[in-house]
């Protein structure tokens, strides 16, 4: 074999295609379900070679969590240091498009990684946060808060969580400009909350979501205790027998309410989708006005979000490690409710299609998760009225 022929067979920059593949698969399956021959069968090469780069899937996995954000490090470290916040935003939007489809695979599968990797993440997603900080800081001369550029951030990063298709340089004008008005969204008015029909009136409408079921049979006590050891561990991490220990009953009667494991999960994430839509079903009854209607679903999302955070945690984190049959049924929910979104939003605002409105509304989720994640989800009217302000923004009311 010639020394031609070996450069062919082995790319300098394999071992990039191995971090680009197993990333794409990492956020498609999850962390535990995908796996090295997958993997390797991805890059189109064999098991064995793909060991000889990384020596284990966790070590693969954590170089996939640094990859992404190493490279939006690198597209600010291009920039001047006084590049306009709109300049920087856009070339974080460009890094995010360019890998939307292993990008995310830090959102949710992060949680997987050792302390040590970490930190060292957050340390690295913190020169990030700063830098778009600093970015909006020196133009608006407001104080510095790392709050609303994490929420920006959450709007950009959200793209990498659904497939909508979209042309790059629209979702670059769409997506910067959702995202500076975010970062760049001002503190609540002082004073006695306003009355009228302004838009700091919509926002304050209270909201009243519907409470999680009482446990009043086995099944339904089986589901209650699995969810928080789910959402604290995560799916495949928990046991039968922890689960049948929280309860108060033997490992094996657990299979007389659920098939699996697997089937408490879907119970899970089907109670999640029902309480979201009672939620939204009771807010928007009796509005009229479209952008009230977009303001009292931010209320809600965020309401919803904070009050069941346990619970819309596991529903959001473990999907993807359900077979697609069960799937389906959840799939079906969230386009129903985005189809909620899209239409409001698309009232109030007349500039958009669908397609554009349909990437504000993963915007302004994204929002929402970033930001609960940065209050740790701590509750209060307060967090909510801000969060919420955040994901207005971010629709451009």
């Amino acid at each position: 074999m010639t020394a031609e022929s070996i450069s062919v067979a082995r790319p300098r920059n394999r071992k990039q295609l191995i971090v680009d593949a197993a990333g794409r698969l990492f956020s498609e399956r999850g962390y535990h379900a995908a796996s090295m021959e997958d993997i390797a069968a991805a890059v189109g090469i064999t098991a064995a070679a793909l060991y000889r780069h990384f020596p284990n899937k966790y070590a693969l996995f954590a170089a996939c969590t640094r990859t992404m954000v190493d490279r939006l490090v690198a597209a600010l470290d291009a920039l001047p240091p006084e590049t306009p916040a709109a300049d920087v935003l856009t070339a974080l939007i460009r890094v995010t498009v360019a890998h939307r489809t292993s990008g995310g695979v830090y959102r949710w599968e992060a949680r997987y990684l050792v302390r040590e990797d970490r930190l060292l993440l957050k340390e690295k997603f913190g020169q990030v946060v700063e830098r778009v900080t600093e970015a909006v800081h020196r133009e608006n001369g407001r104080p510095r808060d790392p709050l609303r550029a994490v929420a920006a951030l959450g709007a950009i990063g959200s793209l990498t969580m659904h497939r909508t298709s979209i042309a790059q340089r629209r979702v670059e004008e769409l997506l910067s400009a959702c995202a500076l008005r975010v970062a760049a969204t001002g503190p609540a008015r002082s004073g006695p909350a306003p009355t009228g029909p302004g838009p700091d009136a919509r926002e304050a409408r209270a909201v009243e979501l519907p409470a999680l079921p009482v446990p009043r049979s086995r099944r339904a006590e089986i589901l209650a205790a699995a969810v928080p050891l789910f959402a604290r561990d995560g799916f495949t991490s928990v046991t039968n027998g922890q689960i049948a220990e929280a309860v108060g009953i033997a490992p094996s009667a657990l299979y007389r309410h659920y098939p699996g494991k697997v089937d408490i999960l879907a119970a899970a994430c089907l109670q999640a989708a029902g309480l979201l839509a009672q939620a939204v079903d009771r807010s928007l009854d009796g509005v009229d006005d479209p952008h009230e209607a977009v303001a009292v679903l931010a209320a809600t999302y965020v309401a919803y979000s904070f009050e069941h955070t346990a619970l819309t945690s596991v529903a959001e984190a473990e999907f993807v490690g359900l077979p697609a049959d069960l799937q389906r049924p959840l799939v079906q929910a969230q386009r129903e409710h985005i189809a909620v979104w899209e239409e409001q939003l698309r009232l109030a605002r007349p500039d958009l299609d669908p397609r554009q409105a349909r990437v504000l509304v993963h915007a302004g989720f994204g929002v929402v998760v970033e930001a609960g994640r940065r209050l740790r989800w701590r509750d209060g009217p307060d967090h909510r009225a801000l969060v919420t302000r955040l994901v207005v923004a971010a629709l451009g009311l």
